[in-house]
């Protein structure tokens, strides 16, 4: 059981919450009729990732084979076979379905074009340079509209913006990662794809989208006549995050957030600021 949960890979559906961005930013959150019209969007997407995973994993067996910690995942250390995932991804997959369809047919369009471009990324895409990165930034795109269709808010352009802009940054950061714990034909075993990008490529990446995404949050809390103290403290993360990157600690953002105090602090935080503005203000 151990096994198939660490399969489902669970820390990751901390990246749901983005579901939530629209009704809590709009002021809407504690209007939710009831409690299964604010989980089940979240269920649903939960499912459909966690049977992407599986498939990425399945694809990817020979590959993190040869990874110094994902060779510890189930499938590549043999505790699992390839056909029982299968199964679990195919079930999972179709119970995403299901449940999105309980929710609304926009939220469902939003969960395949998630499923359809995180599927095509697994058996192909994920093989070329950029087009990759645009495909693992579109997911947290599609979840954006996908809370925002599910719980009825409009999102906002500068919000759209700074999403899109904050997952570049964190990709990026990512990819950096990655680079830094691989060298020369590790990178070709471990993610092929990296070795095809320009020495350098992600640090401008990351610096780029960093510093655009503190410049359209600021125009989004400008707008809505937010408080202004979110901006230091987000430019703190930012940067905490960074230098958790180029310091060789890993670039994946949920672990990173689960593990590394300032980003914890930093995210509560906002959250505490955000909810006494909207809420109390």
């Amino acid at each position: 059981m151990k096994s198939y949960l660490e399969l489902l890979r669970p820390h990751q559906w901390l990246k749901n919450l983005m579901l939530l961005f629209p009704p809590f930013l709009g002021g809407e959150l504690f209007r939710i009729d009831s409690i299964s019209a604010l989980i089940m969007p979240l269920i649903s997407f939960s499912a459909g990732a966690s049977a992407i995973y599986i498939i990425n994993d399945i694809m990817d067996i020979k590959q993190d084979a040869h990874h110094p910690k994902k060779c510890l995942r189930p499938l590549p250390a043999g505790k699992i076979n390839s056909s029982s995932a299968l199964i679990l991804a195919l079930f999972l997959g179709i119970s995403a379905i299901f449940s999105g369809f309980l929710v609304s047919g926009h939220f469902l369009l939003y969960l395949l074009a998630y499923l359809i471009i995180s599927i095509a990324y697994s058996l192909w895409l994920k093989n070329i340079p950029v087009v990759e990165v645009f495909c693992i930034v579109s997911g947290f795109l599609l979840r954006l509209q996908a809370g925002g269709s599910a719980y009825d808010v409009k999102i906002s352009d500068w919000l759209f913006l700074s999403v899109f802009l904050l997952a570049l940054f964190l990709v990026s950061g990512k990819r950096l990662g990655e680079l830094k714990h691989s060298t020369g034909q590790s990178v070709k075993l471990i993610r092929p794809v990296l070795a095809q990008y320009p020495e350098g490529f992600f640090l401008g990446s990351l610096a780029m989208s960093g510093a655009a995404v503190l410049v359209t949050y600021t125009m989004y809390v400008i707008s809505h006549h937010g408080n202004l103290l979110v901006i230091p403290l987000c430019c703190f993360g930012l940067l905490s995050y960074m230098m958790r990157v180029l310091s060789g600690k890993g670039g994946d953002p949920t672990r990173a957030l689960l593990k590394d105090p300032a980003l914890l602090v930093v995210g509560l935080a906002w959250v505490v600021l955000v909810s006494a503005d909207i809420y109390l203000g």
